[in-house]
């Protein structure tokens, strides 16, 4: 039972709004190796040669499963966090747009990638990342999650994309 270690929040960030905080679950060493354990379980036998994840708890998620999997991490991150060059993928939001990005020799072509982050909401951000690993030649092999909202269609947006859709727990609601 994961959802004992996810603080729900009210009203954040805005009215009507419950948050769903993975940070208790993270701050917990039984609860994060529960979250870490579930993640890698999905993908027992399947062959991965890098988890991606999403900024910024994506990051904590994605590095311990690609840990765990023996295979590479690629960072996904906001506009002007990476070094090196990179390529970028813009996004909607509920009031505009965002973008995300990776380097431009993160992901080889051919290879099978994991994308992670910890909740899917629209999918708007997950559907991005994904775009820029085919972008690059990558296989995405399936797109793990802690948090599931079905009620915000991530999960349809993604499996519409012919993405499996995996998550350890689900709400209803936003």
């Amino acid at each position: 039972m994961i959802e004992k270690y996810i603080r729900a929040i009210p009203d954040y960030p805005k009215p009507g709004i419950m948050f769903r905080d993975i940070t208790t679950l993270l701050g917990d060493p039984v609860g994060f190796r529960k979250a870490v354990d579930g993640l890698v379980q999905f993908h027992a036998g399947v062959r991965i040669d890098k988890v991606a994840g999403i900024e910024a708890r994506g990051f904590i998620l994605g590095g311990a499963v690609a840990h765990q999997l023996s295979c590479g991490f690629v960072p996904v991150r906001k506009p002007g966090k990476l070094p090196y060059k990179t390529i970028g993928e813009d996004y909607d939001l509920e009031y505009g747009t965002d973008r995300l990005e990776i380097h431009i020799d993160a992901v080889k072509p051919g290879e099978t990638v994991l994308l992670v982050d910890d909740l899917i909401a629209t999918g708007g951000t997950a559907e991005a990342a994904i775009k820029l690993i085919e972008r690059q030649g990558g296989k995405v092999v399936a797109c793990s999650f802690v948090v599931d909202l079905p009620d915000l269609g991530g999960r349809k947006r993604l499996e519409a994309l012919g993405k499996e859709v995996l998550a350890l727990t689900t709400y209803s609601g936003h």
